[in-house]
């Protein structure tokens, strides 16, 4: 299978860019093949700009946004590997979303609706954040995170979303957590992406 994984974390030392080079590692001693779209790295334009808007409509769809639709594309499987940060997608990636999942590519409406143009494809999500994974449950922020993401951007588009992952109390465990929490990630993608 062909994965893309969009990531988004600034910092090359941050446990999500472990994450990151875990599941990378998992898909690719499973034969898949992996492309990694570092946002940061990218220095991806966030901001979905009026002159965006109007070049897609004409069929001129600018150039990085087209780069990286056509690594949506390509993929069997996309993967977002972020930290919740204000309770959702660092700017960056969110802007991400705005710029590349646009109308007419990533779906449409006609007289009945939604109509989602990326079906054929799985969609999967980890995530960290600071508060334990019980008071993100108890908060009913998990349940949030997974019908605004999950439902809001990938099944919204026909991704069938197969997983989400959320690793709480980043920053506050000891080393032998954080192995559990990678050997989760690779446990996992063996899993779902054998």
């Amino acid at each position: 299978m062909n994965h893309l994984i969009v990531y988004a974390h600034p910092y090359a030392d941050s446990f999500n860019h472990a994450i990151l080079e875990t599941t990378v590692q998992a898909l690719k001693k499973n034969s898949h093949e992996v492309v990694v779209r570092d946002l940061y790295a990218l220095d991806f334009y966030p901001v979905l700009k009026p002159g965006d808007t109007a070049a897609m409509k004409a069929g001129k769809t600018p150039k990085d946004i087209k780069t990286e639709q056509e690594f949506i594309t390509q993929a069997d499987v996309i993967t977002f590997i972020y930290p919740i940060w204000w309770t959702g997608l660092p700017a960056i990636l969110k802007g991400y979303v705005d710029r590349v999942f646009a109308y007419d590519f990533a779906y449409s409406a006609d007289e009945k609706g939604n109509v989602q143009l990326l079906t054929g494809k799985k969609g999967f999500i980890i995530n960290t954040h600071d508060y334990s994974n019980e008071v993100y449950d108890e908060m009913g922020m998990t349940a949030g995170l997974k019908v605004t993401s999950d439902m809001g951007i990938f099944d919204f588009c026909g991704i069938e979303p197969v997983e989400h992952l959320f690793f709480g109390s980043v920053g506050q465990v000891d080393d032998e957590a954080y192995k559990g929490m990678l050997k989760k990630v690779e446990d996992t993608v063996h899993s779902i992406f054998p």
